[in-house]
């Protein structure tokens, strides 16, 4: 099987131990346990969301989904951590966690660990417990301006053209330092390294649908 599941869910023990958590942010690219994919979380849409930024073995699809129209969809950009919601006096997120590997929903937690660790938990019916712990490799992602930037934002266009003189003037110091900054390009954002870039642009995750 190409893909592994991505999320840990085992429907055969209950998982009860939980580690006290820091205060942490959830954001970021993150390992999963064994180590076949990377999991980039961000926040978007008001919730925590979570795609597969990275595959050991490029070229996974979708085929245990039971949406015979899903089932060639690529793995990677594929949202795995569905709209997730802050807990209320707690360090933790609840939604929905999309089990690869069954093509199937389950009701799911993620708690940080500190600052490098992500405690991601998931069940049936409240039981039937699964889960495993993901290792930070990527840094927190700042808020999507896909999310902060309003509807219409003229104020943003009439800014451009005081700015746009000085950079003009600057022009060819700044065009050699391009590829440096391209490389260097902040979490989140697409290079030729990374194809999936902002997860809140992706189709399902900004249509807010699996």
């Amino acid at each position: 099987m190409r893909l592994a599941i991505f999320t840990g869910i085992i429907l055969t023990s209950c998982y009860t131990g939980l580690t006290p958590a820091l205060a942490a942010d959830p954001t970021g690219d993150w390992r999963v346990a064994d180590g076949v994919a990377n999991v980039r979380v961000a926040q978007c849409n008001g919730g925590m969301w979570g795609a597969v930024s990275w595959e050991k073995q490029p070229g996974g699809r979708d085929e245990n989904n039971p949406d015979v129209s899903k089932k060639n969809r690529p793995t990677l950009g594929m949202a795995i951590l569905i709209n997730m919601k802050k807990s209320a006096g707690a360090e933790q997120w609840e939604g929905q966690v999309y089990n690869a590997k069954d093509g199937q929903m389950y009701s799911a937690t993620i708690t940080p660990v500190g600052t490098d660790q992500l405690e991601i938990k998931g069940c049936v019916l409240g039981f039937l417990c699964g889960g495993e712990t993901w290792t930070r490799v990527g840094p927190p992602i700042p808020l999507s301006t896909a999310n902060a930037m309003p509807k219409g934002a003229p104020k943003t266009t009439g800014a451009a053209p005081k700015a746009a003189p000085a950079p003009v003037t600057a022009a060819p110091a700044p065009t050699p330092a391009a590829p440096k900054s391209a490389a260097a390009a902040k979490p989140g954002q697409k290079s030729a390294t990374d194809p999936v870039g902002d997860i809140c642009l992706l189709p399902e995750i900004a249509g807010l649908a699996h």
